[in-house]
């Protein structure tokens, strides 16, 4: 199984039509994408703020919502207190946490456009795949 640990920046990233899109696409090819569940409730959050922002309508986030909800993501479990003790240990938000501990538990690379997310995995010795800006 090649498992891939994606977070809400890559996914927006990709049902937003960013420029970074190809390139996301290209690295997940015959990858199977997991995640925290807590990544479902960031979709949502993130698609909020964009048009709270004004960058899109209520309309175009639901057309994103939809893209969304076709890509195959496997939601997996990670315990909270190693969460936590990442959390503790880099001074992060859990959010950040629950996705390295993903990492770290699965064995899986994480593929996220968060540039200081990158910094936090590779400190704690989880794989990163990089993607060029």
């Amino acid at each position: 199984m090649n498992d891939i640990v994606i977070d809400t920046s890559a996914i927006i990233a990709v049902i937003a039509g960013e420029p970074e899109r190809a390139m996301l696409i290209e690295h997940t090819q015959g990858a199977d994408l997991i995640a925290p569940p807590s990544v479902h409730w960031e979709i949502g959050n993130a698609l909020s703020a964009m048009f709270k922002r004004q960058r899109i309508s209520l309309a175009q986030a639901l057309k994103a919502l939809s893209v969304y909800q076709q890509i195959p993501i496997r939601f997996v479990d990670v315990e909270l207190d190693e969460v936590l003790r990442i959390a503790n240990d880099l001074g992060i938000h859990a959010y950040d946490a629950y996705l390295i501990q993903a990492a770290l538990k699965y064995r899986s690379p994480l593929l996220t456009l968060d540039n200081y997310l990158i910094e936090c995995a590779e400190q704690m010795k989880a794989r990163v795949i990089e993607v060029n800006k």
